[in-house]
C-alpha cells in the first residue's frame, strides 16, 4: 500500500491539489466572464439575423442581456440595413469584451 505525500507549501500555496494559485483562479474567472458576455452578444446577433421569434421568452432573455451588455455601444453605427446595424452595434462590444477580458487575464496571470 502506498501513501500519497502532500507537497510542502511554496509561497503560501500547496503545489498539489485543485485550483492552483489565486492568480490562476482569477484569470479563469476573468476569461469566463468575458467569454460569456461575448457569447450572449454573439447569440443575440445570430438570433436577430435568423429572424427569431421576438415573442419567445428565451429570445427576449438573450436580447435583454445583450442590451444590458451593449448599452454603451447602442447606435454607434446607424446603417440603412437593420441586420448590419445589429451586427456592428452588438459585435463591437463582443470583440471589445473578448480582447479586454483576455488582455486583463493575461496581465493577472503574470502576477
Amino acid at each position: 500500500m502506498s501513501h500519497r505525500r502532500e507537497s510542502l507549501p511554496v509561497d503560501g500555496q500547496y503545489s498539489g491539489g485543485r485550483g492552483g494559485t489565486a492568480a490562476k483562479r482569477a484569470t479563469l474567472v476573468i476569461h469566463t466572464i468575458a467569454d460569456i458576455a461575448a457569447a450572449f452578444l454573439g447569440l443575440w446577433i445570430l438570433l436577430y439575423l435568423l429572424d427569431a421569434n421576438q415573442g419567445n421568452a428565451f429570445v427576449q432573455f438573450v436580447k435583454g442581456v445583450a442590451d444590458w451588455l451593449a448599452w454603451w455601444a447602442r447606435d454607434i453605427f446607424t446603417m440603412d440595413t437593420d441586420e448590419l446595424r445589429v451586427a456592428l452595434n452588438y459585435g463591437l462590444p463582443a470583440a471589445i469584451y473578448l480582447l479586454a477580458g483576455h488582455m486583463i487575464a493575461g496581465r493577472v496571470r503574470r502576477l
